[in-house]
């Protein structure tokens, strides 16, 4: 019997249930999934017991000392019985672990002796990923990985079934996620899902990784490393302490791991546009395959370091439900970048996927305006011939020049009938992009100098991850009648999205709101 969440809108949950009827529709990952797991207790067993007779036999020596000869018996004994019981652990393991895709809902049943199952509903589904480890692509094995909204943990996980079965259920579970299934009738529970075939896809951009070893030589832990070991020579030269020096060792072991993690996680960095959302291929040793669906993204940062200026390049970070929780818990920040390196065209490519409907007739003039942008000294567009080249910005106003001498030019903000875009910082360049219905709350935020100079921050809250939305500095009247305006537009975009399924197109997006700033001039 299949299990009943206790909320409509609850997505995972851990409960201890029945096991039910296992054979109605019920399957189990590979068998080898709890060795691919837990290969490295079973190596650590085998050179905790086998290390000094591997290197006696290695010698010519006998296996086992004279003294422990007359315990060799019990030794075997108590190893082999260890042994026997890790794998027999590993086999129960996998015998109690079954998943079952149906009724609208994927539920894993794992434990022998505390039994629990997790479930996620379909239509909460925010991202899927398919993970490859080292020795799972020797044995051709995947990890099957979804983020679900409002999971108390950050994934459900299957791990692991072979590479095309994988495929094929992530292909299954996108179908009626996305709402690309609804038109075939959905199974009792109980009853397995039908499959889908999986959609095709049509490859957008890709990272050379001349361009990713570029990126990382020019970041900003490779200055702060270039900083520190300057300023250690300086001491040991100034004080002749050669001790400062010596803390450059474990600094550059650091670096050279991050480089390496950093360069494994990015190399081969594939984009793909399909229907069922935005497809991610990257990986050295490790290869992954994300599915974000461009409707599930919370909100989206393109950030510029100021080395990478000299060669026009961007990242592109975004907040996805689950993906900020993976992230704290130690997974890193590869799921949450879209693009890890690129120009300024392949930006633009990532934006036309993430919002389709940029909710302007000039989407490359708002976005290259909000990427690169800058006010002239008056607070107004620059454009040397008195056209507006700002995309319609507003900006910090003149005031605020005293409190950012030189980002105030920068900050500003403006709102398509889609999405609020906020730009900031002249040397660290950031531009974020929040659609409306993403908008969870906003509040506005005022220091001792703020309130003097009559400027405010407004803060988005969104999902956890990477992008922390915020206006810096605007003007105090903008930023009060943009909080009512940004707070209007997502009540009406929430209303218009009344389905789950990114794939349901939406109501035609209603007038900005009268009292939107941005329909006043620029500030002088």
């Amino acid at each position: 019997m299949a299990l009943t969440p206790e909320g409509a809108g609850r997505a995972g949950a851990d409960t201890a249930g029945n096991e039910g009827n296992v054979d109605a529709g019920w399957l189990r990952v590979h068998p080898a999934s709890p060795f691919v797991r837990g290969w490295v207790a079973l190596a650590a067993l085998l050179f905790f017991f086998g290390r000094d007779s591997f290197e006696r036999l290695l010698q010519g020596d006998p296996v086992f000392d004279e003294r422990l000869a007359g315990r060799a018996p019990w030794l075997l004994l108590g190893g082999g019985t260890l042994l026997l019981l890790t794998v027999l652990g590993y086999v129960l393991s996998w015998y109690f672990t079954r998943y079952q895709v149906a009724g609208g809902y994927v539920r894993v049943n794992t434990g022998f002796l505390f039994k629990q199952q997790r479930q996620a509903r379909l239509d909460r589904v925010q991202a899927i990923d398919v993970i490859q480890p080292l020795l799972a692509r020797i044995f051709g094995l995947a990890e099957l990985r979804f983020e679900v909204a409002d999971a108390g943990e950050s994934a459900v996980r299957l791990a692991y079934l072979r590479a095309d079965e994988a495929r094929q259920l992530r292909a299954t579970i996108l179908a009626r996620a996305s709402g690309a299934a609804d038109g075939t009738p959905s199974p009792e529970p109980g009853q397995r899902e039908t499959a889908a075939e999986e959609a095709p896809e049509q490859v957008v951009l890709t990272v050379p990784p001349p361009r990713l070893v570029g990126s990382l030589l020019l970041s900003e832990q490779s200055v702060a490393i270039v900083a520190g070991g300057i300023a250690s020579v300086l001491l040991s030269a100034v004080t002749e302490n050669r001790n400062f020096a010596v803390f450059l060792i474990p600094a550059a072991i650091g670096l050279v791991a991050s480089y390496w993690s950093s360069f494994n996680k990015g190399y081969n960095f594939t984009a793909a546009v399909s229907p069922d959302g935005i497809r991610l291929r990257y990986g050295l040793l490790d290869t992954q395959a994300q599915t974000v669906p461009p409707g599930r993204i919370q909100a989206l940062k393109v950030s510029q370091p100021p080395l990478w200026r000299m060669f026009g390049w961007y990242r592109v970070q975004v907040n996805v439900a689950g993906y900020g929780l993976a992230a704290s818990a130690g997974e890193g920040s590869a799921r949450t970048t879209l693009l890890p390196v690129g120009s300024l065209a392949d930006v633009l490519e990532i934006l036309s996927l993430v919002l389709p409907d940029p909710g302007t007739q000039d989407p490359l003039g708002v976005f290259t305006a909000g990427i690169t942008g800058l006010a002239d000294a008056a607070g107004t567009p620059s454009s040397g011939d008195g056209q507006d080249t700002d995309g319609g910005f507003v900006t910090s106003p003149r005031r605020a020049r005293f409190l950012a001498p030189l980002g105030w030019r920068r900050n500003g903000f403006t709102a398509t009938e889609t999405a609020l875009l906020l730009r900031s910082g002249r040397w660290w360049r950031s531009f974020v992009v929040v659609p409306h219905q993403r908008t969870q709350s906003m509040a506005l935020q005022q220091g001792p100098l703020a309130r003097r100079f009559r400027v405010a921050d407004l803060v988005l809250h969104t999902t956890a991850g990477p992008v922390a939305p915020r206006l810096i500095q605007a003007g105090l009247d903008e930023g009060r009648a943009l909080l009512d305006a940004q707070s209007a537009r997502a009540r009406a975009a929430r209303k218009r999205q009344k389905s789950e399924h990114w794939m349901e197109p939406a109501a035609k997006p209603a007038a900005p709101p009268a009292d939107d700033p941005q329909e006043g001039p620029h500030h002088g």
